[in-house]
């Protein structure tokens, strides 16, 4: 008899040309559980970190601490595409001989920082609980309003001819492709984007990452306590205290911070996640009975 799949997260470095959706299909053949869900909806053409969860841990995906992530991208100057990347088509196109690397720095150093960015609109954000892109497709004009996001970091790695490669680290819901759609827009050429690979979700990297080949020969998860004590501040219980956690009781507990916490059983069992209150702690989701 087949032993059942553990409770965790498996990191896929996604593949080009796949759907995060194919990515999901994919997993769970290799586990052999329907039981797959993700975190964090990759397109097609790009490449790179994608975090699914397995049985009990598709509950904790909308929990983890996924608010920063990073990117290496490429994005083309002077052509603009109605998909703001290489899979639409390209309607205007103008020549971008009178650019010069230090103005190309000088125009993305604007984007550092927290900045209102109108989301592209083939997206996946819900307009009246359709998807955007669906709409577009649909024939419908989308204008999606925009939205406060954060850069951390935006790096110009190469700039070669039309093409500049950048490295981002920004909070979720930045959209890569919109920075290279007014990149272009600032420097009056137009621009996007044609290469992009995810490097990091959280505290997932691409160091943790296997591909799909390599799950399919050798199915592991990331149990799904290891996964709660490297995304939120860890606290290890005593017997009473855990089985009052068990039947989600609030508790007379001092967290070490602000946010979300993983509470553990003495035997390292993870058992749900805890806020602070005024007067202790109360449960957000508890994953064990």
């Amino acid at each position: 008899m087949t032993s059942p799949v553990a409770d965790g997260l498996v990191v896929v470095d996604k593949p080009g040309g796949m759907t995060s959706h194919d990515v999901v299909a994919r997993v769970r053949r290799a586990l052999g559980t329907r039981k797959v869900g993700h975190a964090g909806t990759l397109d097609p053409m790009a490449t790179g970190v994608l975090v699914l969860g397995v049985n009990r841990a598709t509950r904790l995906l909308g929990h983890l601490m996924l608010t920063e992530k990073a990117y290496d991208a490429t994005i083309r100057l002077g052509a603009s595409t109605t998909t703001d990347d290489a899979e639409g088509e390209v309607v205007a196109t103008a020549s971008t001989d009178h650019l010069t690397e230090a103005g190309i720095r000088e125009a993305l150093a604007v984007f550092v920082g927290e900045i209102d960015q109108k989301p592209t609109a083939v997206s996946a954000i819900k307009v009246d609980g359709k998807r955007a892109y669906q709409r577009v497709r649909d024939g419908e004009d989308v204008d999606l309003p925009a939205r406060r996001v954060t850069i951390h970091a935006l790096e110009v790695t190469g700039v070669r001819g039309s093409d500049v490669d950048i490295s981002v680290r920004c909070s979720s819901g930045t959209y890569i492709r919109a920075i290279a759609r007014d990149l272009g827009a600032a420097l009056g050429v137009g621009g996007h984007l044609v290469a992009l690979r995810r490097t990091a979700v959280g505290s997932f990297d691409l160091s943790r990452a296997r591909s799909l080949e390599d799950l399919a020969g050798a199915p592991s998860v990331l149990p799904i306590a290891d996964a709660a004590r490297a995304t939120f501040p860890a606290v290890d219980l005593d017997e009473p205290t855990a089985a009052a956690v068990r039947v989600g009781r609030p508790l007379d507990l001092v967290l070490p911070g602000a946010g979300e916490h993983a509470l553990f059983a003495p035997d390292g069992t993870f058992l749900a996640l805890y806020e602070p209150t005024a007067d202790g702690a109360r449960p957000v989701a508890v994953f064990v009975g």
